[in-house]
């Protein structure tokens, strides 16, 4: 049986997620995404040809990390998510595991996710989709924010998650609403970036296809 691409799971959720939250939230979040949709991507976003700035990343276990260490002069894929409260990040992360990782493992392509969570926050994406590449903690944003791809949920968006029993605030490291747009970049093993692919529609992410083509143009 064919793959299901992202945006078809993301559909067959949405059908379901609406029935399960009604109407009044359901149109909280339509009008966000329709502004997001309207404003665009942002001037200033990382870009193809840009190198990868230096940052410290946040195991798991809290400890700190070089982001240079973790990809350790390898071609690779990051994945910026929102966090595993967000179901299309986790739907996007577990397709991702099952289709991607074992891709780019056979290139020598490394695979990491990143979100501005606490390190529990991340072991809980890796629980919701049983991943095995490295998940780790932006805390503060600064390597997302480095790269242009910071933005908030609408004031709106916000109130309509607490009616829901949670708020980005309490899943964040920095206990601020700040998140990346989705986003997906490949680098080469120098760190410059080959592919960058911003979502500003967070219902809506990179698919799997484009991610293997863009890491098969990479210099082998």
């Amino acid at each position: 049986m064919a793959t299901q691409t992202i945006a078809t799971q993301v559909d067959e959720f949405n059908a379901g997620f609406t029935a399960q939250i009604g109407p009044e939230l359901s149109a909280v979040f339509d009008h966000e995404q329709q502004a997001l949709n309207a404003a665009g991507v942002p001037d200033g976003v990382v870009a193809v040809g840009d190198r990868l700035p230096a940052a410290d990343l946040t195991t798991t276990a809290g400890d700190s990390v070089p982001l240079r260490d973790v990809l350790d002069g390898s071609a690779a894929v990051l994945v910026f998510y929102r966090g595993a409260w967000c179901p299309y990040c986790n739907i996007t992360l577990k397709s991702y595991q099952r289709d991607l990782l074992p891709a780019l493992t056979s290139r020598g392509v490394k695979l990491v996710a990143v979100s501005p969570q606490t390190p529990t926050g991340s072991e809980q994406a890796i629980t919701n989709g049983d991943l095995e590449f490295p998940v780790l903690s932006d805390p503060g944003n600064v390597l997302s924010r480095a790269l242009g791809i910071v933005t908030e949920p609408s004031a709106d968006a916000r109130a309509a998650h607490t009616r829901l029993g949670f708020d980005v605030a309490d899943s964040n490291a920095d206990a601020t609403g700040d998140i990346p747009f989705p986003t997906v970049l490949v680098v080469d093993d120098a760190g410059t970036v080959v592919f960058a692919d911003i979502h500003v529609d967070y219902t809506t992410r990179t698919e799997i296809a484009d991610i293997l083509d863009a890491v098969g143009r990479l210099e082998p």
